[in-house]
């Protein structure tokens, strides 16, 4: 398991990994997520849990954090070799981490099935901190359904 690398090095290096909120609970909750709709999706599979393990890593504190998808991809850049992956998919992972909080319906990520997951898993983890998961602010049909899913004995 090629993501292994990055899961050592976060759980004896960042703070952040024993985070309830945004750490290794809530990690492994997206990569799930994932692969629920990657498959439906023709994502690629490495980079969309290479994603799940990194796109919170450098988070400051459970709080506010705009700049934690910036930071999360200088410090993939900075550990290239934590990552197995081609250049292609190591570009393509960095462009999903360092745009996931920022990432809007209507932008080119619905033109990459690799992307559109990546954030589409995320965002499907977003009422673990209360917030109702807005499907028109999912990407993929597979993501929408899920987060009707979810809600469908409730006022919605």
């Amino acid at each position: 398991m090629p993501v292994q690398l990055l899961k050592e090095y976060a759980s004896e290096n960042l703070i952040i990994c024993s985070s309830p909120i945004h750490g290794f609970s809530h990690w492994d909750r997206v990569w799930s997520y994932g692969q629920a709709v990657g498959w439906s999706e023709e994502a690629d599979m490495d980079v969309v849990e290479y994603f799940a393990y990194l796109h919170d890593c450098q988070r400051c504190d459970d709080g506010h954090d705009p700049g934690h998808g910036g930071r999360a991809a200088v410090f993939a850049k900075e550990h290239r070799e934590l990552f197995d992956l081609s250049d292609g998919q190591f570009k393509q992972l960095i462009r999903a981490v360092a745009g996931h909080t920022d990432a809007m319906p209507g932008c080119k990520a619905g033109e990459d099935p690799t992307l559109a997951v990546c954030w589409d898993s995320d965002r499907l983890d977003i009422d673990r901190v209360g917030l109702i998961i807005d499907p028109q602010y999912l990407f993929t049909d597979m993501a929408k359904e899920l987060a009707y899913m979810k809600y469908e004995n409730e006022d919605y």
